[in-house]
């Protein structure tokens, strides 16, 4: 198993990116370069955790959401749970996933 800690929307160089849609676009590539440096393909992947600080911005952008989640991970969908918090750790983060992947598939 992999476990993936909470990615929050932070670009290469350290900086909190703009925008609801954009963090939740910028947590998936993060995920998405954990899941490839340990050579997991996300088809293994096996369940999502999103933290939001606002539900309706998730509702709100969910159209261009699924579109970054196509973009970024494909049209894998593992089970995903969407939690509103009052806030994150990180400051200025609006949005935070944690993944679960299978690192090897069982018998059978």
């Amino acid at each position: 198993m992999l476990f993936v800690a909470g990615q929050v929307g932070w670009d290469v160089q350290g900086r909190m990116v703009e925008g609801f849609v954009a963090q939740f676009r910028q947590a998936l590539e993060n995920v998405r370069a954990v899941l490839d440096a340990a050579g997991v393909p996300v088809a293994n992947v096996g369940r999502v955790t999103v933290y939001v600080t606002d539900k309706q911005a998730y509702i709100a952008g969910s159209r261009e959401i699924g579109q970054a989640w196509r973009a970024v991970l494909g049209r894998h969908f593992p089970a995903m749970s969407l939690v509103q918090v009052a806030d994150l750790l990180e400051e200025g983060a609006t949005v935070e996933i944690e993944v679960t992947a299978v690192l090897t598939a069982g018998p059978g």
